[in-house]
């Protein structure tokens, strides 16, 4: 199955079916890696507010643009709504701060990170006697949604999407948008497929794009639990093995073949040149029915890290389908 570099939204724009991805990664860190990212080849680059990075990730696109290495249309430049702002008051206040951090007059895709809302401060989260955090109880949606659909028509967003909403409320946005939503972001691996929510965005004309596609194995410390390794998974390494390819390339050529686009996350400079390298093979059709048969449903980004977050009535991973 040949497989493109890009993915094609409904109002033609084309997003690289690889990019970047930044959470988890330090100041001093991600100046670094996003240097040797951007020299790689890569040009999607996903970022968000709460990975308290995006000055930095700013200062590197503005020295990239300015010394003429590149031009801003060759970027496609994520960045998301955080949960302290998931309210159609402060859609737009959000954004031009990122915008501002950024360094950039435009992003080319805003999600809205997640369906909850915590209350609006400056710093951590709030948090109650009870080390839980606080939340707003009530978020709403179709609100929420239509104010997106203003940035997007007055510039500061090319295109808006969603990030770790479940279907019915993904259905409650298309029941009431004018703009659909371009792109959903979730957590996709071998371990935790969706496929009933992948098959539902694309019958709807929304692309998916995977995060923690490797399995984000470096966050047991942030969970306090063991997470699986899906690099050290039987039928990841054979066919790594017959391949000469890596176990990271299978993984994300896996999701790739799919459909869907990926944002895996690294520092380490050989291996994101590896990362990228996946155009110039194909996973069999035999292949592809094996690692499709590791489905189970296994969430690593649980959002365990935000004590009593599923007390909130949008937590959105207790009704999802998968």
């Amino acid at each position: 199955m040949a497989c493109k570099m890009s993915l094609t939204f409904e109002n033609g724009t084309e997003m690289p079916a690889l990019g970047f991805g930044t959470w988890r990664a330090p100041n001093e860190e991600v100046e670094k890696a996003l240097n040797e990212a951007l020299e790689a080849g890569y040009r999607h680059i996903d970022t968000a507010p709460v990975y308290l990075n995006e000055k930095t990730i700013g200062n590197v696109l503005k020295e990239w643009l300015d010394a003429g290495r590149l031009t801003r249309e060759e970027l496609f430049i994520v960045t998301k709504l955080p949960p302290h702002g998931t309210r159609a008051a402060t859609v737009e206040k959000f954004l031009r701060r990122s915008l501002d951090d950024l360094q950039l007059e435009y992003v080319d895709l805003y999600h809205v990170h997640v369906p909850f809302t915590v209350p609006e401060v400056d710093g951590p989260f709030l948090m109650d006697d009870n080390g839980e955090v606080v939340l707003e109880t009530t978020t709403d949606h179709v609100a929420l949604w239509k104010a997106m659909e203003e940035v997007q028509r007055a510039g500061l967003a090319r295109n808006i999407g969603l990030s770790n909403f479940n279907q019915r409320q993904i259905q409650r946005i298309l029941d009431n948008c004018q703009i659909k939503p371009a792109n959903l972001q979730i957590e996709n691996h071998i371990y935790l497929q969706q496929p009933e929510l992948v098959k539902f965005c694309k019958a709807n004309g929304i692309t998916v794009t995977a995060y923690s596609p490797l399995g984000s194995k470096g966050i047991e410390k942030l969970l306090n639990r063991e997470v699986p390794d899906l690099l050290d998974n039987p039928a990841v390494k054979e066919i790594a093995a017959r391949l000469g390819r890596s176990c990271a390339q299978v993984l994300l050529r896996h999701l790739l073949q799919r459909g869907i686009s990926t944002i895996p996350k690294s520092t380490n400079p050989r291996r994101l040149r590896e990362n990228i390298a996946l155009f110039d093979f194909e996973l069999a059709d035999a292949d592809m029915v094996r690692l499709n048969a590791l489905d189970q449903s296994i969430r690593i980004c649980d959002f365990a890290f935000f004590p009593g977050i599923t007390k909130h009535p949008e937590f959105p991973f207790a009704t999802e389908s998968t």
